[in-house]
């Protein structure tokens, strides 16, 4: 009979970290963007367009 043998088995857990405040920054930054052209061809299409 063999003797017993005591192996540890170490486990390692992979979290991914995710920073919300960096989406969040993110997001605003590329609304703002989006905002900011519509806001541009509304002008364009309101104001300047007519003149020609």
């Amino acid at each position: 009979m063999e003797p017993m043998k005591s192996v540890d088995i170490e486990q390692k857990r992979i979290e991914q970290k995710y920073d919300k405040g960096l989406v969040a920054s993110t997001f605003i930054r590329y609304a703002a963007y989006i905002i900011i052209t519509f806001g541009l061809l509304f002008f364009l299409v309101r104001y300047v367009f007519p003149l020609f």
